[in-house]
């Protein structure tokens, strides 16, 4: 998808083919005739409100990288460089609460 245009025109061809009117949707996703009527007129949209639009359209959101591009895996943008377990916390905190001699 190039641009806002575009993306417009995909989802009313959407809406179009599922048979439903621009008042409809509504009742599909609690958006209002004027403010839908927008979106497909091509104004800038959050991304809340788009994928609210995908849903109620039975569409999804899929990201794919540009063929000249490379994309970052989800495993190195989830992980950080240090990968072993930092939560070496295998002593309970029990001893606090019930005086035991390993906490005195």
């Amino acid at each position: 998808m190039k641009d806002i245009k575009n993306f417009a025109k995909i989802i009313t061809q959407q809406r179009k083919a599922l048979g439903i009117e621009q008042k409809d949707m509504y009742m599909r996703i609690g958006m209002k005739q004027q403010q839908y009527q927008r979106v497909e007129a091509g104004n800038d949209i959050k991304l809340s409100t788009l994928l609210r639009i995908l849903e109620g359209l039975e569409l999804e959101l899929v990201i794919t990288p540009r063929k000249d591009s490379h994309i970052i895996g989800l495993t190195d943008v989830a992980r950080p460089d240090n990968t072993k377990n930092d939560l070496n916390d295998d002593s309970d905190d029990l001893g606090f609460w019930f005086d035991t001699k390993e906490n005195a």
